[in-house]
């Protein structure tokens, strides 16, 4: 007889398959920059957050070879008791200048350094504003945090201001919380006005810039793309998008890093990054740095697919196509696939009720041949019987 743990489990499930929300991992063998097999056959996978194709680049991967039979496969503990190998030191250092900032620490992943950071910058008697579809680690970084904690609409300035002019005066220190480019939509935060809210109302802006880094701004991120650094104190981003690698960090000033080294939990009680993952990350840098026109290739794979669908023009690497209904999502993602390309659908509650969607990604090694069929599948295929239900 089944316990009433796997009875608890089969019933959630069941509901999940009813509502075609059920989630599966598939293998999938990523052997080369956009190409994978899956079920036995090759894909041209257009969902991939490897913008740059880095995790590929023989320089990259070299790096970690290196790096695994100088050092090991392990930081064998946290970096605060033994694992703190020198390679850390210089990745700190290359993303510091990188982002324009005094200091930086990396930590395990993205989502460890958001859970890590935000309740150590704000608690009770605290006020955190985050926009609405901020990534889940930063809102669920702001549920650790017990601060008092709003939601202002999406990109919405007025809206910001208002719960400022509302709430700000009542709090000991406030917290803003954005992406800097958003992960499910593509569109960018306007991070320029948001540092000049945060500073009228004394207020620490933070973005998350996990798929911004690489891309934008010259490769330096979401603070950089009006060509000057917006004043932004805390920049966070991940390792594992753009750089190819794996890991999250904050670019902040001294005394703020040194303050998050020594009081994030996230950070404190968690193994170091490998020494593989340290090195590929330094390496992709280095790519990112001498090339700086590769950068631009991304969006401007993601603009060819647009202007050939008669979309939006893509500010990022990401373009949503919203079907609407879970079950329509993955009728289209399948048929997709059979015609040879990874899309993957994209359903609550990762995104919101009603809006799930296809999320095409672009990278630097997309051929425009390949763009160009994707998008004439879509037209034809996909568009009409969208528009149809």
């Amino acid at each position: 007889m089944s316990s009433s743990l796997d009875q608890f489990a089969g019933a959630k499930l069941a509901d999940l398959e009813t509502r075609a929300l059920r989630r599966r991992l598939v293998e999938t063998d990523r052997y080369s920059a956009v190409e994978v097999r899956r079920n036995g056959r090759e894909l041209i996978s257009f969902c991939c957050n490897d913008y740059l194709n880095l995790s590929h680049h023989p320089r990259v991967v070299a790096a970690a070879i290196a790096a695994t039979a100088r050092y090991g496969t392990s930081s064998g503990a946290s970096r605060l008791v033994t694992g703190n190998h020198p390679l850390f030191t210089e990745l700190e250092t290359r993303l510091a200048k990188l982002k324009q900032a005094e200091d930086c620490v990396v930590f395990g992943s993205g989502y460890l350094a958001n859970l890590g950071i935000v309740p150590s910058l704000a608690g009770p008697g605290d006020l955190i504003l985050a926009d609405e579809l901020s990534h889940s680690c930063l809102l669920t970084g702001t549920k650790l945090s017990d601060a008092d904690a709003h939601i202002f609409r999406h990109n919405d300035l007025t809206h910001l201001e208002s719960l400022l002019a509302t709430h700000r005066a009542k709090a000991r220190h406030c917290l803003i919380l954005t992406d800097g480019v958003f992960s499910m939509d593509g569109d960018l935060a306007p991070v320029m006005e948001l540092a000049a809210l945060a500073k009228k109302y004394d207020a620490w802006l933070m973005t998350d810039d996990a798929h911004g880094i690489g891309v934008m701004g010259e490769g330096r991120g979401s603070s950089f793309v009006t060509g000057v650094k917006a004043d932004v104190p805390l920049q966070m981003g991940t390792l594992s998008k753009a750089i190819g690698s794996y890991g999250g960090y904050l670019c902040a000033s001294k005394p703020v890093v040194d303050f998050i080294r020594t009081r994030a939990r996230t950070l404190i009680y968690s193994t170091g990054l490998p020494p593989a993952s340290v090195a590929a990350a330094i390496a992709a840098l280095d790519v990112i740095e001498e090339n700086p026109d590769y950068a631009t290739l991304p969006v401007k794979k993601a603009n060819l697919f647009t202007r050939a669908l008669n979309l939006p023009a893509a500010a990022s690497p990401i373009v949503p196509l919203i079907i609407g209904e879970a079950e329509a999502t993955l009728r289209a993602s399948a048929l997709l696939e059979a015609e040879g390309f990874l899309v993957t659908g994209i359903r609550p509650p990762t995104v919101p009720a009603g809006t799930a969607r296809l999320r095409f990604t672009f990278t630097a090694e997309h051929k425009d041949e390949d763009i160009t069929r994707l998008a004439n599948l879509v037209r034809e295929r996909i568009l009409p019987r969208e528009a149809a239900e």
